[in-house]
């Protein structure tokens, strides 16, 4: 019996099955993609962190305890693969003998490598000219004194002569600020800036330089590299790495302190891991959902059938229990069929997109994660198809099947204004997970507790549901009481039926509106994830050119006197514009920060000014005042709260005056803010008029030329200067700087992330609009004959059909557009930390959508020719069959 009707079923209900079975597919390829990408990702930020570290542990000896002893320790340590002492001493300054004049610089660092450093540590120390070994120069002290590979430079530490030693190589120092960082200081206290003088001696010439020096100016470190093997999740690995650290310093009885670079960056990373679990709900379970929510659309509109075939069943003498275990096949078939198809979906995918039907993930995870969405397609068969039939094997006797009456009053929830509620609740919601003092996600810095206030998914959520209850609402009246409007719409199609048409889509209303509401979420969904993806990616490339300032950045270093003329020698092939940038430093009050001199007139050339960047005006207005008030100052948000400023109020800057070198007193007249300004940092800073300032200190210097490339070859163009300019200046680039800015969240192939979500979006999209529709139609082949049989033609039962699927491809992507331009909203103001900088309007992937629109507008088209085409069988043979 059961075989006859698994057999019976796939013979005569085909299409419902694969319908349902389509649903379930979906459901479970997103699942199990999403979360496989999800696992593979925070392995993938794991790894980065790890390798964008040169020496994972830096463990100062403490005064007085034995350097060796320590050395001997941190060795035996576990997970330490290699360990070697280095010195640190605190030089004077140093001096050389450059073009006929002494140079010399402040003060600086002194550092004692053993043989080989480079080779265990590559990260931490680049070759540029010379040598690789010997005595090294950062590049910033060689352009200080004006030396080269085989120049003398002398080394004056505190009381001790000046030692002479011959440069042997110039090199940069990655990563000076975890180099020189103040080990076991908190993140408030450590310096600001790396020291700008370095040089770097073999180990004996260090000894022997600081053998006279005394005690308190010299330190040894021990540079450790591990390997032991991490967790692959962020949080976990820094759990277990800063447990390591602890464990050392223990064990050390306070002799030394460890400098945990590994943990820092894993600190970082964990964030970021959490963001990307963020983005899984907030973007891949609304998918999930409305795909269950689709075949639940399926299995309802055989609901009637179903119940009919229950009826008869049930006159035959079969007993409820063997039913529901017939209904029980039914559901079997579907999830097992649509949970295989959908792991194949999901391996495909991730061959496509990934190169690997894991995802990148290890067996462990991906056989995990393909398990619960396997189970999860059997949740949602169950749900969709069985639960449903049990619950009318229960209610429903045999004469309620052979009652053609319907449901005339409104559903419980719209009695009681369940939607207004839940968009009322969104809103709340809403406004306080959006205010000013609210993280999303809690990740104090060296705390392993990290929190997520998952509360602030009920805003986005309500907001989803409670939407789509609405347009449920305005579906449904429009169809009781729009009548005459539905009988005009429906004239050019429907001629003589139009009457007639009107009143079978106020019949219908409740099916058609549950069509509406399933192709707008559909729509939503695919609006939603591709605006906050599109607007992820221009908000990263915003950063990226807010941090390296235009396509090409040359960066003297300080102290130079380069003059803005020397833009002529920077316009090299490729390069459109060269834009000269002045950098300072200025005090307000007792208060540094950078104050940078612009040409109002020609800044906008070289670099992108957004509005969002200030406040008080539009950019191109607040560079006018500039230009036109020479003495005019921009200045930032926090130093307008701070000292209480007003438009049009002086501010005197103490800057240093360049032929005496001594502070002097300049003023300006506050005009607006700048909350971003390109090659700036990002808390406190100056914008002013270059002019004034040149005028104000004597000097005319540039900090940096921004060089506009037209957004090409900006990779060559930089090799190229580089090779120009040797150590006499940085040269970066945009393409450089996407890479080092970008979080780990960006590493992690989000545009792999995207391409799997919009498929899927639009999968779901053309499925809710024309699965629905189609099951819909077949199952309504009785009213048709009946139809053909008392004298409608062919196009009048196409114009009945088509009227049908335009109101709800009208009615579905209208009420998709609205819904997804709300949650879109929301989703990039509660996922803020997510961007950096924030986004002050939202990129919109226009052919994306316009794609989007017309796979489901297709889809409807297709299943309603499909149903005029299935409707023209002779109306006799389709009443027997039915």
């Amino acid at each position: 019996m059961k075989t006859a009707w698994a057999a019976g079923l796939a013979r005569h209900r085909t299409g419902r099955l694969l319908a349902a079975l389509a649903g379930i597919a979906l459901a479970v390829a997103l699942v199990a993609s999403l979360g496989s990408f999800l696992t593979a990702s925070k392995a993938t930020m794991t790894q980065r962190a790890v390798r964008s570290v040169a020496v994972d542990w830096q463990v100062e000896v403490q005064p007085g305890a034995d350097p060796q002893a320590m050395l001997s320790l941190v060795r035996k340590a576990p997970g330490i693969h290699h360990a070697v002492p280095v010195g640190f001493a605190h030089s004077s300054a140093f001096t050389a003998q450059a073009q006929g004049s002494t140079q010399t610089t402040g003060p600086g660092m002194v550092l004692g490598l053993p043989d080989g450093y480079q080779k265990l540590f590559p990260g931490g120390i680049r070759p540029l000219t010379g040598a690789t070994s010997g005595v090294l120069l950062a590049q910033q002290t060689a352009s200080n004194l004006h030396v080269a590979p085989g120049d003398t430079v002398g080394i004056r530490l505190p009381g001790t002569a000046v030692r002479q030693v011959r440069v042997a190589g110039v090199v940069d120092l990655p990563q000076a600020d975890s180099l020189f960082q103040k080990v076991g200081a908190p993140t408030q206290s450590q310096p600001t800036a790396p020291p700008d003088n370095v040089v770097l001696l073999p180990s004996a010439t260090f000894t022997s330089l600081t053998a006279q020096a005394p005690a308190a100016g010299v330190t040894t470190q021990i540079h450790a590299a591990r390997d032991a093997r991490l967790p692959s999740d962020p949080a976990s690995a820094f759990n277990t790495v800063t447990r390591a650290a602890h464990n050392l310093e223990a064990r050390a009885s306070g002799a030394a302190t460890v400098g945990d670079n590994l943990g820092a960056a894993l600190d970082s990373a964990r964030q970021d891991a959490l963001y990307a679990q963020i983005l899984f709900l907030f973007l891949g379970v609304p998918g999930a959902l409305l795909a269950a929510a689709l075949t639940a659309a399926v299995a309802a509109a055989g609901g009637e059938r179903r119940r009919q075939e229950q009826a008869l069943l049930r006159l035959r003498g079969m007993r409820p229990g063997r039913i529901a275990s017939l209904s029980g096949i039914e559901a079997a078939l579907v999830g097992a069929g649509g949970g295989i198809a959908g792991l194949g979906i999901a391996a495909l995918t991730g061959r496509l997109a990934f190169g690997s039907a894991s995802f990148g993930t290890s067996a462990g995870s991906w056989i995990l994660w393909y398990a619960l969405a396997l189970v999860l397609g059997a949740a949602v068969a169950a749900g969709a198809v069985l639960v449903p039939a049990l619950r009318d094997l229960r209610s429903v006797t045999v004469a309620d099947t052979r009652r053609a009456g319907r449901r005339t009053g409104s559903v419980w929830w719209m009695r009681y204004g369940v939607d207004f509620a839940l968009l009322i609740g969104s809103w709340l919601i809403f406004r306080a997970s959006a205010g000013n003092q609210y993280a999303l996600v809690l990740a104090p810095e060296g705390v392993p507790s990290i929190s997520v206030s998952y509360w602030a998914f009920l805003g986005p959520a309500l907001l989803w549901i409670g939407a789509a209850l609405l347009l449920w609402r305005l579906t449904l009246l429009a169809l009781t009481h729009g009548r005459r409007v539905l009988a005009r719409l429906s004239r050019p199609l429907a001629k003589n039926l139009a009457g007639t048409t009107a009143a079978v889509l106020s019949r219908r209303r409740r099916p058609l509106a549950r069509s509406v509401v399933l192709l707008a979420l559909a729509v939503s969904f695919a609006i939603s994830t591709a605006t906050f993806n599109a607007t992820y990616k221009q908000q990263a490339e915003v950063d990226a050119r807010l941090t390296n300032g235009a396509d090409v950045t040359v960066t003297e270093p300080p102290g130079a006197r380069t003059p803005p003329s020397a833009a002529a020698s920077l316009k090299v092939s490729g390069v459109r514009h060269v834009e000269p940038l002045q950098h300072r430093f200025a005090y307000v009050g007792s208060d540094l920060q950078d104050l940078y001199g612009v040409r109002p007139d020609t800044i906008a050339s070289a670099t992108s000014l957004q509005d969002a960047y200030f406040s008080g005006g539009t950019a191109g207005a607040l560079m006018r005042k500039l230009a036109k008030q020479p003495d005019a100052l921009l200045v930032s948000a926090e130093t307008v709260t701070d000292f209480q400023l007003s438009p049009g109020d002086t501010v005197n800057l103490r800057i240093q005056d360049a032929p005496t070198k001594a502070l002097r007193t300049v003023p300006f007249h506050y005009v607006g803010v700048a909350k971003e300004f390109p090659t700036a940092p990002k808390d406190s800073f100056f914008v002013a008029n270059a002019s004034y300032v040149a005028k104000a200190t004597g000097s005319d210097a540039i900090g940096a030329f921004l060089l506009d490339t037209g957004g090409t070859h900006q990779k060559q163009i930089a090799a190229h200067l580089s090779r120009q300019l040797g150590t006499e200046a940085t040269v970066t680039d945009l393409t450089q700087t996407r890479g080092t800015v970008g979080t780990s969240l960006t590493a992690v192939d989000l545009a792999g992330l995207t391409r799997i979500e919009l498929a899927f979006a639009v999968l779901l999209a053309a499925g809710a609009g024309g699965l629905v529709l189609a099951l819909g139609l077949a199952e309504r082949r009785r009213t048709f004959a009946i139809a053909t049989v008392l004298g409608a033609t062919r196009r009048q039962l196409r114009g009945m059909v088509l009227t049908e699927a335009i109101l709800l491809t009208a009615g579905g992507l209208a009420g998709g557009a609205l819904i997804g331009w709300a949650l879109s909203e929301m989703l990039v103001k509660v996922l803020t930390g997510v961007f950096d900088p924030p986004p002050a309007t939202l990129a919109v992937p226009g052919a994306y959508l316009a794609i989007t629109a017309f796979a489901a507008t297709a889809a409807v088209l297709a299943a309603a020719l499909n149903g005029v085409r299935r409707a023209a069988r002779p109306a006799v043979e389709e009443l027997r069959d039915l």
